[in-house]
Protein backbone atom coordinates (compact mmCIF):
# COMPACT_ATOMS: atom_id res chain seq x y z
CA UNK A 1 0.00 0.00 0.00
CA UNK A 2 1.20 3.39 -1.01
CA UNK A 3 0.53 6.88 1.18
CA UNK A 4 -1.61 8.41 -1.58
CA UNK A 5 -4.51 4.54 -1.17
CA UNK A 6 -3.57 5.29 2.72
CA UNK A 7 -4.63 8.86 2.68
CA UNK A 8 -7.60 8.28 0.12
CA UNK A 9 -9.02 6.28 2.89
CA UNK A 10 -8.49 7.83 5.64
CA UNK A 11 -10.38 11.13 3.68
CA UNK A 12 -13.32 8.49 2.87
CA UNK A 13 -13.50 7.46 6.51
CA UNK A 14 -13.85 11.09 7.51
CA UNK A 15 -16.25 12.01 5.11
CA UNK A 16 -18.31 8.98 6.04
CA UNK A 17 -18.28 9.75 9.61
CA UNK A 18 -19.12 13.20 9.45
CA UNK A 19 -21.63 12.23 7.02
CA UNK A 20 -23.04 9.53 9.79
CA UNK A 21 -23.19 12.37 12.46
CA UNK A 22 -24.92 15.33 10.50
CA UNK A 23 -28.02 12.71 9.16
CA UNK A 24 -28.45 10.58 12.85
CA UNK A 25 -28.51 13.84 14.66
CA UNK A 26 -31.72 14.44 12.95
CA UNK A 27 -33.20 17.88 11.89
CA UNK A 28 -32.25 21.28 14.16
CA UNK A 29 -34.50 23.69 13.54
CA UNK A 30 -38.19 23.75 15.38
CA UNK A 31 -41.29 23.34 13.59
CA UNK A 32 -43.51 26.59 13.49
CA UNK A 33 -47.23 26.17 14.20
CA UNK A 34 -49.67 28.05 12.56
CA UNK A 35 -51.10 30.97 14.59
CA UNK A 36 -54.55 30.59 15.88
CA UNK A 37 -57.09 32.99 14.21
CA UNK A 38 -57.79 36.27 16.09
CA UNK A 39 -60.80 36.75 18.54
CA UNK A 40 -62.95 39.21 16.47
CA UNK A 41 -66.24 38.83 19.10
CA UNK A 42 -65.77 39.91 22.29
CA UNK A 43 -67.44 36.65 25.19
CA UNK A 44 -69.28 37.39 28.13
CA UNK A 45 -67.59 35.51 30.72
CA UNK A 46 -70.29 33.33 32.95
CA UNK A 47 -69.55 33.26 36.92
CA UNK A 48 -68.76 29.82 38.20
CA UNK A 49 -71.74 28.59 40.89
CA UNK A 50 -70.26 28.10 44.43
CA UNK A 51 -69.19 24.63 45.19
CA UNK A 52 -71.89 22.62 46.86
CA UNK A 53 -70.08 20.44 49.41
CA UNK A 54 -72.22 17.20 49.31
CA UNK A 55 -73.81 15.48 52.00
CA UNK A 56 -71.54 12.66 53.52
CA UNK A 57 -73.18 8.84 54.05
CA UNK A 58 -72.44 7.56 57.49
CA UNK A 59 -70.76 4.38 57.30
CA UNK A 60 -72.55 2.16 59.94
CA UNK A 61 -70.38 -0.12 61.77
CA UNK A 62 -70.91 -4.14 61.20
CA UNK A 63 -69.39 -6.76 62.97
CA UNK A 64 -68.17 -9.40 61.36
CA UNK A 65 -67.80 -13.17 62.54
CA UNK A 66 -64.20 -13.99 63.04
CA UNK A 67 -62.45 -16.00 59.92
CA UNK A 68 -62.91 -19.67 59.58
CA UNK A 69 -60.08 -21.71 60.46
CA UNK A 70 -59.01 -24.00 57.97
CA UNK A 71 -57.63 -26.76 60.41
CA UNK A 72 -60.71 -27.04 62.19
CA UNK A 73 -62.61 -27.61 58.35
CA UNK A 74 -59.72 -30.55 58.38
CA UNK A 75 -60.68 -32.08 61.52
CA UNK A 76 -63.66 -34.60 61.56
CA UNK A 77 -66.55 -34.32 63.90
CA UNK A 78 -66.08 -36.46 67.15
CA UNK A 79 -69.30 -38.20 68.37
CA UNK A 80 -70.21 -37.99 71.73
CA UNK A 81 -71.32 -41.08 73.51
CA UNK A 82 -74.03 -40.59 76.40
CA UNK A 83 -72.43 -42.24 79.48
CA UNK A 84 -74.72 -44.77 81.15
CA UNK A 85 -74.68 -45.91 85.04
CA UNK A 86 -76.52 -48.96 85.79
CA UNK A 87 -77.01 -47.26 88.83
CA UNK A 88 -79.05 -43.96 88.76
CA UNK A 89 -77.03 -41.14 90.54
CA UNK A 90 -78.86 -37.78 91.49
CA UNK A 91 -75.65 -35.97 90.03
CA UNK A 92 -75.42 -35.47 86.20
CA UNK A 93 -72.63 -37.25 84.43
CA UNK A 94 -69.41 -35.21 83.80
CA UNK A 95 -69.27 -33.08 80.92
CA UNK A 96 -67.01 -34.09 78.01
CA UNK A 97 -64.75 -31.23 77.24
CA UNK A 98 -62.91 -30.82 73.95
CA UNK A 99 -60.09 -28.96 73.30
CA UNK A 100 -60.54 -25.91 70.85
CA UNK A 101 -58.64 -24.77 68.01
CA UNK A 102 -56.71 -22.33 70.18
CA UNK A 103 -55.62 -25.22 73.17
CA UNK A 104 -54.44 -27.77 70.25
CA UNK A 105 -51.24 -28.33 69.76
CA UNK A 106 -50.01 -27.57 66.16
CA UNK A 107 -49.23 -31.40 65.71
CA UNK A 108 -52.61 -32.56 66.79
CA UNK A 109 -54.91 -29.56 64.44
CA UNK A 110 -52.36 -30.68 61.39
CA UNK A 111 -53.82 -34.48 62.33
CA UNK A 112 -57.10 -33.95 63.11
CA UNK A 113 -59.13 -35.58 66.32
CA UNK A 114 -59.35 -39.11 66.68
CA UNK A 115 -62.40 -40.81 67.35
CA UNK A 116 -63.65 -42.23 70.68
CA UNK A 117 -63.35 -46.07 68.95
CA UNK A 118 -65.47 -48.27 70.94
CA UNK A 119 -67.05 -51.15 68.65
CA UNK A 120 -65.44 -50.82 65.47
CA UNK A 121 -67.31 -52.36 62.27
CA UNK A 122 -65.38 -54.36 60.56
CA UNK A 123 -65.74 -53.95 57.12
CA UNK A 124 -64.27 -50.43 57.74
CA UNK A 125 -61.21 -52.05 59.98
CA UNK A 126 -60.92 -54.55 56.58
CA UNK A 127 -60.93 -51.22 54.36
CA UNK A 128 -58.72 -50.00 56.13
CA UNK A 129 -56.05 -52.02 56.27
CA UNK A 130 -55.91 -52.55 52.48
CA UNK A 131 -55.54 -48.86 52.24
CA UNK A 132 -52.90 -48.97 54.36
CA UNK A 133 -51.20 -51.78 52.75
CA UNK A 134 -51.88 -50.09 49.11
CA UNK A 135 -50.08 -47.02 50.79
CA UNK A 136 -46.90 -49.06 51.98
CA UNK A 137 -46.58 -50.48 48.41
CA UNK A 138 -46.89 -47.29 46.31
CA UNK A 139 -43.93 -45.57 49.19
CA UNK A 140 -41.70 -49.07 48.37
CA UNK A 141 -42.50 -48.59 44.90
CA UNK A 142 -41.02 -44.88 44.85
CA UNK A 143 -38.39 -44.06 42.77
CA UNK A 144 -35.12 -43.12 44.77
CA UNK A 145 -34.64 -39.91 43.36
CA UNK A 146 -37.72 -38.87 44.30
CA UNK A 147 -37.82 -39.86 47.86
CA UNK A 148 -34.38 -38.13 48.25
CA UNK A 149 -35.79 -35.38 47.14
CA UNK A 150 -39.36 -35.67 48.93
CA UNK A 151 -38.01 -36.79 52.64
CA UNK A 152 -40.49 -34.14 54.45
CA UNK A 153 -43.20 -35.35 52.80
CA UNK A 154 -42.80 -38.84 52.68
CA UNK A 155 -41.80 -38.54 56.30
CA UNK A 156 -45.38 -36.86 56.89
CA UNK A 157 -47.18 -40.29 55.19
CA UNK A 158 -44.98 -41.97 57.53
CA UNK A 159 -46.07 -40.65 60.62
CA UNK A 160 -49.50 -40.65 59.26
CA UNK A 161 -49.22 -44.34 58.75
CA UNK A 162 -48.10 -44.88 61.97
CA UNK A 163 -50.52 -43.38 63.56
CA UNK A 164 -53.11 -45.10 61.48
CA UNK A 165 -51.92 -48.52 62.72
CA UNK A 166 -52.06 -47.46 66.42
CA UNK A 167 -55.57 -46.45 66.04
CA UNK A 168 -56.57 -49.84 64.13
CA UNK A 169 -54.71 -51.81 66.60
CA UNK A 170 -56.83 -49.87 69.76
CA UNK A 171 -59.97 -50.60 68.12
CA UNK A 172 -60.51 -47.41 66.32
CA UNK A 173 -61.57 -48.00 63.33
CA UNK A 174 -62.67 -45.04 62.22
CA UNK A 175 -59.50 -42.21 63.33
CA UNK A 176 -57.33 -45.06 61.47
CA UNK A 177 -59.26 -44.47 58.43
CA UNK A 178 -59.00 -40.99 58.48
CA UNK A 179 -55.31 -40.82 59.35
CA UNK A 180 -54.83 -43.55 56.47
CA UNK A 181 -57.37 -41.24 54.49
CA UNK A 182 -54.53 -38.31 55.25
CA UNK A 183 -51.53 -40.30 54.63
CA UNK A 184 -52.99 -41.35 50.70
CA UNK A 185 -53.95 -37.97 50.05
CA UNK A 186 -50.60 -36.43 50.98
CA UNK A 187 -48.99 -39.32 48.97
CA UNK A 188 -51.01 -38.72 45.91
CA UNK A 189 -49.43 -34.67 46.16
CA UNK A 190 -45.81 -36.03 46.42
CA UNK A 191 -46.92 -38.67 43.18
CA UNK A 192 -47.97 -35.33 41.00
Amino acid sequence: MNVHDTMMRRLTMTVLCAGLTVGLGGCRHKTKLAPLPPILAPVALEPLPDPVQPNMVEVPEVTLPPPPIAAAAARPRERRRAVTKSVPVPEPPPAVVTPTATEQTPEDAAIGALTAGGEANPRVSQETAEMMAGIERQLNALPAQKAEAQKAQISKVRNFMRQAQEALSSGDAEGAKTLATKARLLLDDLEK
